[in-house]
């Protein structure tokens, strides 16, 4: 690799692991740096994920002192998770990327709009007694199966995974955004964890470019997880709010206009 090839996937991966750490969407930096520097998409896209899947261990380091409060919910989304994780690394191996990239702005901007909208419709929902009992009980098991999907989704291509998560977590009652970034980075650590073993068996990782990436993305999702619970909450959701309009945005772009 030149030292320009170097220097642009360190900065891509920064970008990639400070964006995951605050809100997901870092595929979408890495994923396409890779491509610039002449990397074949299907190789780019399992060189991205071993590379922001290692990065992760410094965005849960970073969110460390909320791990106590999300571990009850963790055992509920594990599972489906993992399992989620590696069908939709299977179906990359043996399908193509082009149909189901053209999901991909629709998902992230149906997601944001979720997330930007999800306490106005909490409050019509919030409701006393039983009824409310049932109520969450059925938007957790809602929560589960979309969960399950998105994890497809995840090990499959991954732009937007976090976003997706956050707006789910905040319709079944996570409020505080610094603990729901916690326990998003580490489903999504789950995620790509087992799509990465699989890409990894499959051979499809350019490992000096895996090498070169991870460093950087390491330093990203320390830096992106630690400053971020340094900003008012306020500012987190507006920060993810726009991050999510900017990556549909750009999908939308590549996909259909360019």
């Amino acid at each position: 690799m030149s030292p320009t090839e170097i220097l642009g996937l360190m900065v891509a991966a920064v970008a990639g692991g400070a964006i995951n750490a605050v809100a997901g969407g870092g595929t979408l930096v890495t994923f396409p740096a890779l491509l610039l520097f002449d990397t074949p998409p299907v190789i780019a896209n399992a060189t991205s994920t071993l590379a922001l899947v290692i990065g992760t261990s410094g965005g849960i380091y970073g969110y460390r002192r909320h791990l106590d409060a999300v571990k009850p919910w963790l055992w509920r989304f594990a599972a489906v998770s993992t399992l989620g994780g590696l069908i939709g690394a299977v179906l990359l191996t043996r399908t193509s990327n082009q149909t189901f990239s053209k999901l991909v702005p629709f998902l992230v901007l149906f997601a944001t709009v979720l997330f930007l909208a999800q306490g106005t419709l909490r409050g019509f929902a919030n409701t006393h007694g039983p009824s409310a009992l049932r109520s969450k009980r059925h938007a957790i098991a809602g929560a589960i199966l979309f969960q399950f999907a998105v994890a497809i989704y995840g090990g499959y291509f991954g732009a937007g995974i976090g976003i997706l998560m956050l707006a789910s977590l905040g319709f079944i009652g996570l409020s505080n955004i610094h603990e729901m970034n916690t326990l998003k980075t580490i489903l999504a650590s789950l995620i790509n964890l087992v799509a990465a073993v699989w890409f990894i068996i499959a051979g499809l990782i350019h490992w000096p470019k895996a090498g070169v990436m991870t460093a950087g993305a390491l330093l990203g999702y320390f830096l992106g997880s630690h400053y971020a619970q340094r900003i008012p909450q306020q500012r987190v959701r507006q920060l993810i709010t726009l991050i999510g309009f900017v990556i549909s945005a750009v999908t939308f772009y590549e996909e259909f206009l360019r």
